[in-house]
């Protein structure tokens, strides 16, 4: 990643299964994505994402895991 990339602005993003990325601030989040935390450098972005996805394992998953018991 050059510098250039490092200071470009981000937003995090989400997924209906809970799973998180960052996507370039100036535009719209892709098809089934939500803006679900800051917009900022790349390093705020992704050091949120470390902060908050603490379960990997998609939505889905965790839901069957606890319904199976």
């Amino acid at each position: 990643m050059t510098n250039d990339e490092d200071d470009a602005l981000h937003v995090v993003v989400r997924n209906d299964e809970e799973q998180y990325s960052i996507w370039p601030a100036d535009e719209p989040p892709p098809a089934g994505w939500h803006v679900a935390g800051p917009t900022g450098p790349t390093a705020r972005c992704l050091a949120h994402i470390e902060e908050v996805w603490t379960d990997m394992r998609p939505l889905s998953l965790r839901r069957a895991m606890d319904e199976a018991g």
